[in-house]
């Protein structure tokens, strides 16, 4: 499978139940929650069909501005994003990018990587938690 700089995991619940989980620990954790896309709703506004499929958009600046103060590039993709979303067969998955794979893209500096080692971790915890 090539490098999307995405990481999917199957979740047990919905994809509404998935990403309540994962807003109501971001706000339990004091991160900022920006925006809830909810793409399916989009789709059917304009009678198109989709599949159940749900954007969270979020951040803290104590974490994000040292990582645009090392490069500004990455400000593209900050905030960050979890995406919820039903496949064909009704699975459940879980996606986020990849902070490694940020860090790669941008070049940040190196004294930034235990931010970005932090953040990893936060997010698989985050989307572990989320989709058992």
């Amino acid at each position: 499978m090539p490098d999307d700089g995405l990481l999917t995991i199957e979740s047990n619940h919905s994809v509404k139940d998935t990403i309540d989980r994962v807003e109501a620990a971001l706000k339990t954790h004091g991160v900022t929650v920006f925006a809830r896309i909810d793409h399916a709703a989009g789709a059917a506004s304009v009678d198109m069909p989709l599949r159940p499929t749900e954007l969270l958009i979020f951040g803290n600046p104590k974490a994000g501005t040292p990582l645009m103060q090392s490069k500004q590039s990455i400000g593209i993709d900050l905030p960050l994003k979890v995406l919820g979303w039903q496949d064909r067969a009704g699975r459940v998955w879980l996606s986020y990018t990849d902070m490694g794979r940020l860090a790669r893209r941008h070049g940040l500096d190196a004294a930034v990587a235990p931010a970005i080692d932090g953040m990893s971790r936060f997010l698989a915890d985050l989307a572990a938690a989320a989709v058992l």
